[in-house]
């Protein structure tokens, strides 16, 4: 099953109101209003796209340690995958299919690196429960979001709804300003061009982690 048949069927058992979950149609129907604002008002065409310059990041891992994109781009291409964090059950279900994808990344020399708002304990947890072989940087702020313009501020409504809904995400990400990530994947090549870009402000969307290969094979192309 591909991940978005994945995702697919999880939306539909929560949007139906199942267990575990047992959504009312109401918080249904705010949430699909924010995703639909949020795509109206063109978010994703201004967020960096193929052939922009990637800018350079140093973000800290799980146990607190630096980690940079220099190097890592020093050793061969990097694939980064910005995501909102270990309460999103489409986000956990994403990182287990890049998982899934992360030796066919190895074979080709690319490292893979996630990066969520949420704090160094809750990426330990990301870890840990989706059985992670690579690394969770901590954007706190959202900074390096913004700087690939994917940040956004979640309107006031949303905000209200998710105190509601106890997802408390000045407490998840350690900041008060209630911004998130869109979900995004790049594709960076050694001279920091990046060489493939997805980003949808529809959270339910994501793109197959096989749809990056092409642009890491002509990544280790160049390189070689």
């Amino acid at each position: 099953m591909t991940l978005q048949a994945k995702l697919d069927a999880f939306k539909a058992d929560f949007e139906a109101g199942k267990p575990p979950y047992n959504v009312p149609p109401k918080v249904i129907e705010t949430m699909r209003r924010a995703t639909a604002e949020l795509i109206a008002g063109g978010a994703a065409g201004r967020a960096l796209k193929a052939g922009d310059k990637a800018p350079a990041f140093t973000l800290k891992d799980p146990d607190g340690q630096p980690v940079s994109s220099a190097d890592l781009l020093a050793k061969g291409p990097l694939v980064v995958s910005f995501y909102r964090g270990v309460w999103c059950p489409y986000c956990n279900m994403e990182l287990q299919a890049l998982q899934t994808a992360l030796p066919e990344f190895q074979k080709l020399g690319a490292s893979l690196v996630a990066i969520s708002p949420q704090t160094a304990v809750n990426s330990r947890k990301s870890v840990r429960q989706n059985a992670l072989g690579f690394p969770i940087l901590s954007d706190t702020h959202n900074d390096v979001a913004a700087a690939f313009g994917v940040r956004f501020a979640l309107p006031d409504y949303l905000v209200d709804l998710y105190k509601s809904l106890k997802n408390d995400l000045p407490a998840f990400n350690g900041d008060p300003s209630w911004t998130l990530p869109m979900p995004a994947r790049y594709v960076i090549g050694q001279d920091r061009t990046i060489l493939y870009a997805e980003v949808n402000p529809d959270y339910t969307r994501r793109p197959e982690p096989e749809d990056m290969l092409p642009a890491l094979r002509r990544a280790a192309t160049v390189a070689t």
